[in-house]
């Protein structure tokens, strides 16, 4: 069974956000095997701006607060590729994926459904197979990130360390093979 992490960089928090980056891999949770097929791309904001993508002062101001270094290399759009070939890469990329983890109900997936359907595209992932993470980690005396993850607000790292965590939540948590 293939589990994959999606991760997102965001300029809001609503459905329509305007989408700096992606990163994802793929995992086996029962194993500490390191997290393998790297997707990772920076979305061009400006293709986003012609879909009406909404940017948030909230999280605007956020970003203002975080590491330069990190805000940097968010908002650098070299490189920055169109929504819809960034849709057609991961819909390539998902193929084969049976469960799909998210850091938090209603954030990464809804977003990236929404962007799917502004696009009127098929959304590659049923309901069902989307996971959270961070009720996993609820269940856990530590937030296994804590101890493991010192890049953060990067979309690839940040789904290399989740999946990371998960592989120690589901260790210590003793979840039985094969779990869906």
């Amino acid at each position: 069974m293939i589990h994959a992490t999606l991760d997102l960089e965001t300029l809001d928090v609503s459905p329509t956000a305007t989408v700096l980056s992606i990163g994802g891999v793929k995992f086996d949770p029962f194993t500490s095997d390191s997290p393998h097929s790297r997707f990772y791309y920076k979305i061009c904001v400006d293709d986003q701006d012609k879909l009406g993508r909404t940017t948030g002062e909230d999280t605007i101001k956020w970003w203002a607060q975080q590491d330069p270094a990190i805000m940097e290399e968010a908002f650098d759009q070299t490189d920055a590729v169109p929504v819809a070939k960034v849709l057609d890469e991961l819909n390539r990329w998902v193929v084969g994926v049976d469960v799909f983890w998210g850091q938090g109900y209603g954030f990464d997936y809804t977003i990236l459904e929404n962007m799917y359907r502004s696009l009127d595209r098929p959304v590659p992932w049923n309901f069902w197979q989307i996971r959270d993470s961070r009720t996993l980690f609820g269940l856990m005396r530590e937030d296994p990130r804590k101890k493991i993850q010192k890049e953060k607000h990067d979309a690839y790292a940040d789904a290399y360390f989740q999946s990371k965590a998960i592989q120690i939540a589901f260790a210590d948590l003793g979840v039985p093979e094969p779990w869906t």
